[in-house]
């Protein structure tokens, strides 16, 4: 079964590049669209509020809007890097963990420790504080378990998240095998809710963190990863397909919207709205992937919307030191400050994002040869509230 396993993800995966290489690089079509569109949610309720831009914080739940973004890149990472260790361990028989957590490193370090540098420079000149704890925690990645961060780098919990699931992922796989792996991850998106309702509800001390905490959110992640691992034997599925094209396919993201509304009733969020948010992104990634060629998915692989994918990294790291509703500088203020922010956001993918990958090809095929994975552009990280 481990074997069947991978072989058949394995082959869906390759199918779907297969089916949207649109370069020599050959991109999953849609994925760095969807990151767009995701990026563009967070920036959105984040500027809600803010000084001179026309809509208020309270006014259509912005902040759930914000969420949701978050929530479409957690899924959209378990899937990709599912993919990539299933297609290892399908062509290779093995992981190299020193290959995945050296790619991992020269992604997301030198952008990440370029911002924190820079905040904490800021911070002590003046332009704002910090609260006690805040470069600790956000150095060492465990600032999902601060829950007195500050607004400035209050957003690096869910890269927190991400790379403890960096850390914990590869791992499983590798001492439980595929099968068990993905077994595991399904369990887990069963059983967060009600790790969430027991936080909230049993642990005092926890209750404020619930919806940060990477027990309490895991199950975003790992609904990407089910897909990783069972898509080719969904896509057998006659019911299962028939369902995906569907013209009734429209309610699930109308469903997922819903399931985020649930933010201002905590109990029925836990238990059900963050739930039926990842299933509903899923089921979209999954539906975008497959059916790129429409007109949705030409909206999502055309140039415009991919660079805001390529560059939603740098965007969500700068973003929060200028979209802050609670101050009333200018730098603040819109639209000054989606200009800051995008400005930044540029100028961080041109002379940090993009320097330190082409130094991660040179040593990768330094270190490890040139064996590389068919599939394009794994490097996600995910932006938040």
């Amino acid at each position: 079964m481990d074997g069947h396993l991978r072989s058949t993800s394995s082959s869906a995966l390759a199918a779907a590049e297969d089916r949207g290489a649109q370069s020599a690089e050959h991109r999953i079509p849609s994925l760095d669209g969807l990151r767009g569109l995701s990026i563009a949610l967070v920036v959105l309720g984040h500027l809600a509020g803010t000084a001179g831009f026309p809509l208020s914080e309270g006014r259509g739940s912005f902040s759930a809007v914000a969420a949701l973004g978050v929530r479409v890149f957690f899924v959209i990472s378990g899937f990709l890097i599912t993919g990539l260790l299933l297609d290892e361990m399908a062509r290779k028989g093995r992981i190299r963990i020193g290959r995945f957590y050296f790619r991992r490193t020269l992604r997301i370090f030198p952008p990440y420790y370029v911002f924190l540098a820079v905040t904490l420079i800021a911070s002590t000149l003046g332009a704002f504080s910090l609260t006690p704890g805040d470069i600790v925690h956000t150095v060492t990645y465990t600032s999902n378990y601060h829950d007195e961060r500050s607004w400035y780098i209050g957003h690096t919990w869910s890269l927190s998240v991400e790379e403890q699931f960096y850390l914990l992922w590869p791992a499983v796989l590798l001492l439980s095998g595929v099968r068990r792996g993905i077994l595991i991850a399904a369990a887990v998106v069963l059983i967060s809710p009600a790790v969430r309702l027991f936080e909230w509800n049993f642990l005092p001390w926890a209750a404020p963190g619930v919806g940060a905490r990477f027990e309490t959110v895991a199950d975003s992640i790992a609904i990407g990863c089910v897909l990783a691992g069972s898509r080719a034997w969904l896509h057998r599925s006659v019911v299962y397909m028939r369902a995906l094209a569907s013209p009734l396919f429209v309610v699930v993201p109308l469903l997922g919207v819903a399931g985020g509304l649930l933010t201002d009733h905590p109990q029925a969020s836990f238990a059900l709205g963050m739930s039926l948010s990842n299933l509903a992104a899923v089921l979209c990634l999954d539906w975008a992937v497959t059916f790129h060629e429409g007109r949705i998915g030409r909206v999502l692989n055309a140039q415009p919307l991919m660079f805001v994918g390529w560059i939603s990294y740098s965007l969500y790291l700068w973003q929060q030191l200028f979209l802050n509703r609670a101050s009333d500088a200018l730098v603040n203020s819109f639209p000054l400050n989606l200009t800051l922010a995008i400005a930044a956001a540029v100028g961080s993918y041109i002379l940090v994002e993009r320097p330190s990958l082409q130094v991660r090809r040179a040593l990768e095929a330094r270190f490890f040869g040139h064996s590389r994975s068919p599939l394009r552009r794994p490097d996600v990280v995910a932006p938040t509230v």
